[in-house]
C-alpha cells in the first residue's frame, strides 16, 4: 500500500469520529470559553473540522510559506463548522491520493521571512499535522465537551458515556439478529 492510501485510510476512520465531537457541540456555547486564555469553543471545533483540509492544501507547495496562527475564526454556528469539515474531507479525499510515494518522501519545507524554519519529509509532516496535531486538538475538544456536561463519543477506546467503537459495532450486530 503507497503511504498515500495508508494515510487516507486512516483518515477515513478518523474523519467520523471527529464529526460526532463536533455534531455534540451546543449551538449556545460556541463563545464559551474554559479559561481566557483558550480559543472558544467555537474557535476550536472550526480548527478541527478545517486542519485536514487546510494541511494537505499547504503541502502542495514546497516550498511553503508559513501560516498565521494568531487568528482562529469564530464560526457564527455549528452548521458552518461542520459544512467546513466536510469541505476539509473532501479536499484530503482529492489532494493525499495524488501524492506518490517519491512526493511524500521529498524534503518538504516551509519558509518564514524568506528563511526556512522547517524540512522533513512530507509524509513525516503529514503524520504529525495533519494527524497528531488533529488527535491532540480533538483530546482538547474532549475536554470542553466534558465542562459542558456534553456526552463525550468514544474515539479509540471508550469515554465514560459510550463504549468503545468495536462494542458498539458489536451491539449493532447483535440488536440486527
Amino acid at each position: 500500500m503507497s503511504i498515500a492510501k495508508s494515510l487516507l485510510a486512516e483518515f477515513e476512520t478518523q474523519a467520523p469520529i471527529t464529526r460526532k465531537f463536533l455534531e455534540r457541540l451546543p449551538e449556545d456555547k460556541l463563545t464559551w470559553k474554559p479559561h481566557e486564555k483558550s480559543m472558544s469553543a467555537g474557535q476550536l471545533a472550526y480548527h478541527l473540522a478545517f486542519v485536514p483540509g487546510g494541511v494537505i492544501r499547504f503541502v502542495k507547495n514546497n516550498p511553503a510559506q508559513a501560516p498565521e496562527f494568531a487568528n482562529f475564526p469564530q464560526p457564527a454556528s455549528r452548521q458552518e463548522i461542520l459544512k467546513t469539515l466536510e469541505e476539509s474531507i473532501a479536499a484530503v479525499r482529492d489532494l493525499l491520493s495524488k501524492f506518490d510515494d517519491a512526493s511524500m518522501k521529498e524534503t518538504w519545507r516551509m519558509v518564514a521571512g524568506g528563511r526556512e524554519v522547517l524540512a522533513q519529509p512530507r509524509a513525516e509532516f503529514l503524520r504529525d499535522v495533519m494527524f497528531s496535531h488533529w488527535y491532540q486538538h480533538r483530546g482538547q475538544f474532549c475536554v470542553y465537551l466534558r465542562l459542558l456536561n456534553v456526552a463525550v463519543p468514544a474515539s479509540w477506546g471508550p469515554s465514560a458515556d459510550e463504549p468503545p467503537l468495536f462494542a458498539q459495532k458489536s451491539q449493532s450486530a447483535v440488536a440486527a439478529f
